[in-house]
């Protein structure tokens, strides 16, 4: 939950800026829009500050949730299992053939504090919402007070401003000594409320007229949703700012909406009435779930230079008004989704689904970690499944990604089968094997990041994109970054997708050129026991600074396949623990699994 919350705040702070931009569009086309659509541009606000509480399944690639998994509570480090580490500095766990380096990533966000911050924020909704109750409580004291209108020539002209308005629906007229404005209440069951003090024909209509366009608009319940959203961010001026102006707009289109109906000789009749009600504001205080013909004074005088200055709206600002708002809609389905902060589970799972699955108990093998392990037989198509859940749960895949970014370099052109060479550019790393040339021999051998870094920045954002499309690749979220979205970030994937890839390598049903998978066969080829040979890569990642049970998170990939008497078996083994859950952990699992069932 304090993850959320941190997300929550980095999507408040961006949906913000959102809406200012929209007052901005608004302001700087106001000639161009009319009241109404000016009003109607407020409901983008409605969109931007529920987009955190969206399931970001819905935004595709374009979520906050992912892209904000580079800002992780504490330090965040992420690791490579790699193969003989010659004179590299790693932590042997069990292989010699496997070790683990650590390449350490820092972020500040204290998990305690992110704590306190989303108490605060809960304790500051609980005693918002009890004071906007208790503002409210004048609407039980005004609507028990309310008593039916039986003058039949204020019925009759309530029907015909019904009619003028266009509302076919059961909406109740009646008066209350405790209003001194007519005003708008009800969520579901509406009711038009007059003042009991007598007031001139004009007038009156005026004011049915206004209260029945705040009936037909729904703006009601939109003040509830007003409410709620003010509630939840009630720790940000901006959403009280744009509410305001939302309100104001409100007024200007219901204003709008009886200019239109009434003759244009009775215009200043209508702003006079307006005048009439000033004295009358906020006596008593005006419920929050209500809507009336008043408001502030400033208000008001804003409302009247309105009216002085009303025209009809024409079919161009009509059209003006629908490509101005189209158009912001467009820009936030596109642009803004990228702020989801809540990153709903069934995003981060893959749905799978095939006939002929096994699900086997394998806990024996995983000691005190939890973890998953997939494997799948390419000639009779039966996957072997340990731990179901967790083998669609999508993760990080750290290391393992390094396998697609070599095939993906390799179909660009960006990398050459016969010349893999890249010279050091001279930067220290933590680890001396990464600090000279390299091929991708060496490069996969000692898990050199900088090198596989080096070729998605040249790829680019689009290219990969488009190729982890092409295989399935998880969520192929890239936000984290050109260079880190694979290492604890915004890219994750689940152990069966894992599985999957590879199954369609193997029978090249890619978009890939099968040179180049021989290639990149060759790069993963670990080791040979007899007749069996066994490819694959490791990759690991651990956070230190969150506490979970006192310890650090840790996980580990080992994923490839096994070639054995002419048959081929996929697996993937995914792991977490307190601590020294890592790939090389994972490689350790694979094998005592794979000769236990006779495979390796």
């Amino acid at each position: 939950m304090s993850e959320f919350f941190t997300f929550f705040l980095a999507a408040t702070l961006i949906s913000s800026i959102g809406m200012l931009l929209i007052l901005l569009v608004k302001k700087m086309l106001k000639s161009h829009i009319s009241a109404r659509w000016q009003y109607n541009l407020g409901f983008l606000f409605f969109v931007l500050l529920a987009i955190p509480f969206i399931p970001s399944g819905l935004f595709a690639n374009f979520n906050m949730g992912h892209m904000l998994n580079s800002l992780h509570l504490g330090e965040i480090a992420s690791t490579s299992a790699a193969l003989p580490a010659g004179e590299g500095a790693g932590i042997a766990y069990g292989l010699d053939w496997l070790q683990d380096f650590a390449v350490p990533v820092y972020h500040f966000a204290p998990g305690h504090m992110m704590a306190a911050l989303m108490a605060i924020w809960v304790l500051g909704i609980i005693a918002l919402a009890i004071v906007m109750l208790l503002c409210n409580r004048n609407l039980r004291l005004i609507k028990e007070s309310v008593k039916p209108i039986e003058n039949k020539e204020i019925l009759a002209e309530f029907l015909r401003c019904k009619d003028d308005v266009g509302i076919s629906g059961n909406v109740l007229l009646g008066s209350s000594v405790l209003v001194k404005t007519p005003m708008t209440v009800g969520f579901f069951n509406p009711q038009v409320i007059l003042p009991a003090t007598k007031i001139s024909a004009n007038a009156m209509r005026f004011a049915m007229l206004h209260e029945l366009v705040h009936c037909k608009n729904k703006d009601i319940p939109l003040g509830g949703l007003i409410c709620l959203f003010q509630i939840i961010y009630w720790f940000n001026p901006v959403v009280y700012f744009v509410f305001k102006q939302m309100k104001n707009d409100r007024e200007l289109a219901c204003d709008a909406s009886v200019l239109n109906i009434i003759p244009r000789e009775l215009h200043i009749s209508y702003g006079e009435t307006l005048l009439s009600f000033i004295k009358s504001i906020s006596h008593p205080p005006m419920p929050l779930l209500a809507a009336n013909i008043g408001g502030g004074k400033p208000q008001i005088l804003k409302r009247i230079k309105h009216i002085a200055s009303y025209t009809a709206e024409t079919g161009m600002i009509k059209v003006k008004s629908i490509c101005i708002f189209s158009l912001m809609i467009i820009l936030i389905l596109c642009k803004m989704p990228i702020i989801s902060a809540l990153a709903d589970n069934n995003v981060d799972r893959f749905h799978f689904a095939s006939e002929n699955v096994l699900y086997e108990d394998l806990s024996y093998f995983f000691s005190e970690f939890e973890g998953s392990f997939v494997l799948y037989s390419l000639e009779t198509g039966l996957y072997t499944i340990h731990n179901r859940d967790m083998s669609v749960t999508r993760v990080s895949p750290n290391s393992t990604y390094k396998i697609y970014s070599t095939l993906i370099a390799l179909q660009t052109g960006v990398l050459d089968a016969d010349n893999t060479f890249r010279e050091w550019d001279g930067i220290i790393h933590p680890f001396e094997t990464w600090n000279q040339n390299q091929d991708l021999a060496s490069a996969m051998q000692y898990s050199t990041n900088w090198y596989f870094q080096d070729f998605d920045i040249q790829v680019g954002i689009e290219k990969l994109h488009y190729y982890l499309t092409h295989l399935s690749y998880g969520n192929r979220n890239l936000s984290g970054g050109i260079t880190d979205f694979w290492i604890e970030s915004s890219l994750l994937i689940s152990p069966v997708e894992q599985v999957k890839i590879l199954a369609n390598l193997h029978r090249s049903n890619t978009v890939f050129d099968a040179r180049h998978i021989y290639t990149l066969k060759d790069a993963l080829r670990l080791y040979e026991r007899g007749d069996a040979v066994l490819s694959g890569k490791t990759g690991s990642g651990f956070v230190n600074g969150m506490v979970v049970s006192g310890g650090r998170v840790t996980n580990g990939w080992f994923i490839g396949y096994v070639e054995n008497n002419g048959y081929t078996y996929i697996f993937a083994t995914y792991i977490q623990g307190e601590d020294n859950a890592l790939g090389s952990v994972a490689a350790q699992i694979t094998l005592s699994i794979l000769e236990a069932k006779g495979l390796f």
